[in-house]
């Protein structure tokens, strides 16, 4: 559960009058990054509140020579631009989740879509690790927190936690999960585990007494 005041978070804030006086809302955007195929259209999909703004567009013949489908056969859609959902936390905290394209050929598109974010979930797929290199990349040289979540396939190989973040290098201060993209509730768990994640990240660091002070001197 969070616990701490949401407006740490950062992004936009307002008051809402209710019953009880007015409280301050605060919404926050929020990036759900990967690879091509891993997930990131089910994601925003499962939790959004609104119906989700999709950018899909039929694979064709020719994307076939640059688009690996090999392990998602069943894909015959890809996001061109973005995905966009919205989902209210609690009374406090309203998040708008923006889903990146997959492929490298639309990465020019990710600076922009980074820009405001106050953190990311970076969807991975354990048959494809490799592929979450870029996304973690990306998100570390921008100084914008991430959670990596593991995006539970059928069929999928399913790799001790540990072993992972030592293949994909992930600081052990990083939240890794395992998460099924379809299940609202496994979703909104992992955008909450971001946001704690977050909060922790801003808050400042405590503050130690100085040598003279521990010893009682003046």
């Amino acid at each position: 559960m969070i616990t701490p005041s949401h407006t740490a978070v950062g992004g936009d804030a307002a008051g809402v009058t209710t019953n009880g006086g007015t409280q301050r809302v605060t919404s926050a955007k929020i990036i759900v990054a990967g690879g091509f195929g891993v997930g990131k259209t089910t994601f925003v999909g499962a939790i959004s509140e609104i119906t989700p703004l999709r950018t899909e567009e039929i694979m064709t013949a020719p994307s076939a020579a640059v688009d690996d489908t090999d392990l998602v056969p069943r894909k015959t859609t890809t996001t061109v631009a973005m995905d966009f959902g919205r989902i209210t936390i609690d009374s406090t905290l309203i998040l708008y989740l923006f889903g990146t394209p997959g492929q490298d050929r639309f990465w020019f598109m990710w600076d922009e879509l980074f820009r405001g974010a106050i953190g990311a979930v970076v969807l991975a797929d354990t048959r494809r690790l490799a592929d979450s290199f870029g996304p973690i990349d990306f998100a570390d040289n921008r100084s914008v927190p991430y959670a990596v979540a593991l995006n539970t396939f059928d069929g999928a190989p399913a790799y001790d936690l540990d072993e992972v973040r030592q293949a994909l290098c992930i600081p052990e201060h990083v939240p890794l999960l395992t998460c099924d993209a379809r299940d609202r509730q496994q979703v909104r768990h992992t955008l909450i585990a971001l946001v704690e994640h977050v909060l922790d990240q801003r808050r400042p660091a405590p503050a130690f007494p100085s040598p003279a002070t521990k010893r009682g001197e003046p």
